[in-house]
C-alpha cells in the first residue's frame, strides 16, 4: 500500500488506530523504499502499444528484489499478471505473450492494448534484507479510439430568412470513443443564448431564429483523451435586408440630400445597401407631381445640360426578392454655376500678405514720384515760359526804362542778359536755348522777385 493510500486510511479512522498507522508510516518513510509512477491516469490507444513507467528506491542492503504487478476492473478481485525475483520474471500463463517486465527495472509494457484491458494496474515491490521492506501504486489505464475528421452539415440547406426561418447545424464524426463536442464560431466557442440551443450530447446546434448577426464561420471541435479534431468551417446562408440604405456621387456638392451640379457637368451617382442576395435597383424621377422609372441597376448618370429644370428630385429603390424587404431614399439634384463661384473664392482668398506687399509697394513708388514731382516741377515750368518769349520781348525788357505807377512794379521780374558786341564775358545765371539767331550758350537769364512792402502810417503825423 502506498502512501496516499496510508494517508487515506489514516483519514478516514480515528483514535489508537490512527495512531498506529502514523507510526508505521514513519517506518516505511524511515527505511527509505519509495515507490513512483509518473501520472495515476494513463491513456491508451487501442490496438498500440501502452508503457507504464515505474520508478523505485530505497536506502538499506538488500538481498533480493521482488516486483508483482496486479490487474483489477470495477467490482472484481485484483488478478495476477507478472511477477520477478531479481532478475527472473514468471509471467501468468494467459497474458505470457501481452504483458513484458526486464527487472530490476519495473516498468510494464502492454502490447497490442485492447479495451478490455481498461482497468487499474498494481505494482508492488518488496526488499529482502534485514528485514523486508514493501511498497505499492495503482495505475488507471483508459483505452480509445482516436476521433476521425468531423463533418458539418446544415439544414435546411438552401438557408433562411432573417427573423423568420431557423437553421440546425449537426456535426457527425464516423470514429472515436468517449467524444466531446465544442461548437465554434469565428474560432471562438458558441455559448448557450435565446437564440442558440444544443442538444443533449452537444453535437447538434439550433438557432432560431436567424438573424444578420449569425452570419460567420461556424466549425466543430471533437475531443477525446487521446485525440481532437476540427471540421472544415461552413457559413450558413441566411438571407437579409437591405440595410443603410445610400446614394453617392462622383462629383458635385453634398450637402443632406441635396447635390449641386456645376452647369454643362455629367454626374455618376452610385445607390448601395447591405443586402443578401443583393439588392435590385430603380431610379425614379419626378417632376411636375408625377414620377415614373427612369433606370434599372445600382448606378445613374445625369447630364446636367439635358435636364430641363435647374431642381429635380429623384429617388432609388433598393428590393430583396427573397426577403420581400424594400427601401427607398430620396434626393435633390440643382444645377448651378458653380464653376464661376468657385473661380470667384479662388480670387478672394489670395494671402493676406501678398495684399499688404502690394499696398505698401504702391505707396513708396507714390511717394517717390511726388517728390520727384516737386524737385524738378518749377525749373521746368521756368524752362517752358522763358523758351515760348520771343527775343523781342528780352530786348524790350532791357531798354524799358521808368514807369507811371509803383504799385505795378511789384512782381516777379526776369532778367536776359544777352552777349554785346565787345566779347566780354558774362557770369551766367541759367542758360536758355537759342532764339533768333543767338546760340543757348550766350543767353543767361536770372529770376528776381519784388515784393511790396507798405510801411504803417502814423495817425498823429499823416502825409
Amino acid at each position: 500500500m502506498g502512501q496516499d493510500a496510508f494517508m487515506e486510511r489514516l483519514s478516514s479512522t480515528g483514535g489508537i488506530f490512527q495512531c498506529k498507522i502514523y507510526l508505521l508510516l514513519l517506518v516505511m518513510d524511515c527505511s527509505g523504499l519509495k515507490v513512483m509512477v509518473p501520472s495515476q491516469t494513463v491513456h491508451g490507444i487501442r490496438g498500440q502499444a501502452l508503457y507504464l513507467p515505474v520508478h523505485y528506491g530505497f536506502h538499506t542492503p538488500a538481498s533480493d528484489i521482488q516486483i508483482i504487478w496486479l490487474f483489477e476492473r470495477p467490482h472484481t478481485m485484483p488478478k495476477y499478471l507478472l511477477g520477478s525475483v531479481n532478475k527472473s520474471v514468471v509471467p501468468d500463463l494467459e497474458y505470457q505473450h501481452k504483458f513484458t517486465m526486464m527487472p530490476p527495472n519495473a516498468s510494464l509494457l502492454i502490447n497490442p492494448l485492447q479495451f478490455t484491458d481498461e482497468g487499474n494496474y498494481i505494482v508492488k515491490v518488496n526488499i529482502q534484507g534485514n528485514g523486508t521492506l514493501s511498497s505499492s501504486q495503482k495505475i488507471q489505464v483508459t483505452v480509445d479510439d482516436p476521433v476521425t475528421k468531423p463533418v458539418v452539415w446544415t439544414h435546411p440547406s438552401s438557408g433562411a430568412v432573417e427573423y423568420v426561418g431557423n437553421i440546425t447545424l449537426v456535426c457527425q464524426v464516423e470514429g472515436g470513443t468517449r467524444l466531446a463536442y465544442q461548437w465554434l464560431k469565428n474560432g471562438k466557442p458558441v455559448c448557450t443564448s435565446s437564440t442558440y440551443s444544443f442538444s443533449p450530447q452537444n453535437n447538434t446546434l439550433h438557432i432560431s431564429p436567424v438573424t444578420k448577426e449569425d452570419i460567420g464561420n461556424y466549425s466543430c471541435l471533437v475531443k477525446n483523451p487521446v485525440s481532437e479534431m476540427e471540421s472544415n468551417i461552413i457559413m450558413p446562408t441566411i438571407y437579409y435586408g437591405p440595410y443603410g440604405l445610400q446614394v453617392n456621387s462622383d462629383k458635385g456638392l453634398k450637402v443632406g440630400e441635396v447635390f449641386t451640379v456645376d452647369l454643362g457637368e455629367a454626374i455618376l451617382f452610385d445607390c448601395s445597401a447591405d443586402s443578401y442576395p443583393p439588392n435590385t435597383y430603380s431610379w425614379i424621377r419626378r417632376t411636375d407631381n408625377t414620377t415614373y422609372v427612369i433606370k434599372y441597376g445600382p448606378h445613374l448618370e445625369v447630364a446636367s445640360e439635358k435636364v430641363a429644370q435647374k431642381t429635380t428630385d429623384y429617388v432609388c429603390c433598393a428590393y430583396n426578392n427573397i426577403t420581400g424587404r424594400r427601401d427607398e431614399t430620396r434626393f435633390t439634384v440643382i444645377i448651378t454655376s458653380t464653376g464661376l463661384e468657385k473661380l470667384a473664392q479662388k480670387g478672394k482668398s489670395l494671402s493676406p500678405l501678398a495684399s499688404i506687399t502690394g499696398i505698401s509697394l504702391f505707396l513708396i513708388i507714390s511717394m517717390c514720384l511726388l517728390f520727384l514731382w516737386k524737385k524738378y516741377q518749377p525749373y521746368k515750368a521756368i524752362k517752358q515760359k522763358l523758351e515760348g518769349r520771343p527775343e523781342t520781348e528780352y530786348r524790350r525788357a532791357q531798354t524799358f526804362s521808368g514807369h507811371e505807377d509803383a504799385l505795378d512794379d511789384f512782381g516777379i521780374y526776369e532778367f536776359v542778359a544777352f552777349p554785346d558786341a565787345s566779347g566780354v564775358p558774362r557770369m551766367p545765371s541759367r542758360s536758355i536755348p537759342a532764339s533768333n539767331g543767338v546760340s543757348g550758350q550766350d543767353l543767361h537769364s536770372t529770376i528776381y522777385e519784388v515784393i511790396q512792402h507798405i510801411p504803417a502810417q502814423q495817425q498823429d503825423h499823416p502825409e
